[in-house]
């Protein structure tokens, strides 16, 4: 009985599999393609998605009043700084990173 090692485990079904896309796809870059987002922008999505799943969670658990009243504050703190983060770069011109040129 022979046991793969974790390097060798699957990499020529990995392969296999990442040709027949490469084979079917008509443009290339569709593969490669990627979008160039700011920083404080993905920050702000994913500061918006945790508050969010705070504040469901502090619903979920309604009867621990405590910890309940917690998890929604925290999660609504949450989210208003995901959305000064998600926003920010449009407001504030002068933020690093903010393309400034057309």
């Amino acid at each position: 009985m022979s046991v793969k090692t974790g390097s060798s485990f699957g990499n020529s079904y990995n392969r296999d599999l990442l040709s027949k896309f490469h084979e079917n796809t008509k443009n290339s870059a569709d593969m490669t393609d990627t979008v160039v987002v700011p920083r404080t922008i993905f920050k702000g999505y994913l500061a918006i998605m945790t508050g969010t799943t705070f504040v469901t969670l502090g619903s979920a658990l309604s009867q621990h009043k405590r910890l309940s009243s917690c998890l929604k504050v925290g999660g609504l703190l949450t989210s208003l700084y995901g959305t000064w983060a998600f926003v920010r770069p449009y407001i504030v011109k002068d933020t690093k990173g903010v393309d400034r040129t057309k």
